[in-house]
């Protein structure tokens, strides 16, 4: 990227957030923060009115407006990319507001990136898996949830637990939402076990924001409590080795079990899932289990034993 390319890169990146460190544009664009103020000072010498302070960043004055960006067709491209997703994998609000938010970027584009969108439209889908259709309950939480964190008020659930089976009452106070294995998830800290709990949208049978106001603050960021709590406590790690002519039988079923990763060792190949249930995956391990065998955890072993000497049982 040359260095006109970049500034204006580096507005654009300013006029995103309220405040932008030095360190974040010098990460985004692999330079160092000599070149970065040696940019903004570009920048307010072309008469953008940019307030720094320093161990805190840079921002734009406010009340300042500059006229709308124009998108590069592989940026447009990306939105339509990323719209496909959105009709798919959110739910109703939050689609409309993306349609909304589509028509705008649509306004100011080139007529020629306009029939390049309309001519692709037709070329990109996203499906469903056929356990996301099984559980699709035409849930419409997401916006809500968004809403009740930016205005921090706390939310009233009626929430049906899939482990229980017992439809409960919850109030919590909401830290953040997640996409993971086809569900949309909530972490939240619950006011009725007086801790922090994973809620799955699709089984929240009635949102509500209520009047009351809690202390962000007090409860960690999204990514830090993933990165902390719900991995490390919830997640088991499983490494089996499979035989290389049935390999090619797993591919989709593994993603369902937790697929991580592969490698070749030997003549089989090795492969690492995280899981939350060992009784699951020994079900599942033992579809194709005397073409495999496990390398850990311990306990996985035990488990399989466990269901095929009450198989052997049942049918002496």
């Amino acid at each position: 990227m040359n260095r006109i390319d970049r500034i204006s890169a580096i507005l654009i990146q300013l006029q995103s957030r309220r405040v932008v460190k030095a360190s974040d544009i010098a990460e985004r664009f692999n330079i160092s923060l000599r070149t970065v103020y040696r940019d903004v000072k570009t920048l307010e010498e072309a008469g953008i009115p940019l307030m720094g302070e320093a161990g805190v960043g840079y921002s734009i004055m406010d009340g300042y407006r500059l006229p709308p960006v124009m998108f590069t067709r592989e940026e447009a491209t990306a939105f339509l990319t990323a719209e496909k997703f959105v009709e798919k994998m959110t739910d109703t609000s939050t689609m409309k507001h993306h349609q909304s938010a589509m028509y705008k970027v649509r306004a100011i584009l080139k007529t020629a990136e306009k029939d390049v969108l309309e001519n692709l439209d037709g070329s990109i889908e996203v499906l469903k898996s056929r356990a996301q259709k099984r559980s699709d309950n035409n849930t419409d939480h997401i916006q809500t949830i968004l809403d009740s964190i930016i205005q921090k008020k706390l939310l009233c659930l009626d929430y049906f637990a899939g482990h229980s089976q017992e439809a409960t009452k919850r109030d919590v106070e909401p830290v953040g939402i997640f996409y993971l294995e086809g569900f949309w998830h909530l972490i939240a800290f619950c006011r009725l076990r007086n801790d922090y709990r994973d809620f799955r949208v699709d089984r929240m049978r009635k949102v509500v924001i209520t009047d009351a106001t809690y202390n962000n603050s007090q409860h960690p960021t999204l990514k830090a409590y993933i990165a902390q709590t719900a991995y490390e406590k919830q997640l088991e790690t499983v490494i089996v080795k499979v035989d290389k002519e049935i390999a090619s039988y797993l591919d989709h079923q593994k993603y369902y079990s937790g697929f991580v990763s592969e490698k070749m060792v030997g003549n089989k190949i090795e492969m690492t899932f995280l899981t939350r249930s060992i009784e699951g995956f020994a079900r599942w391990f033992m579809m194709y289990g005397d073409h495999a065998e496990i390398v850990k955890p311990q306990e996985l072993i035990d488990q399989v034993k466990t269901i095929a000497a009450a198989i052997v049982q049942k049918n002496k």
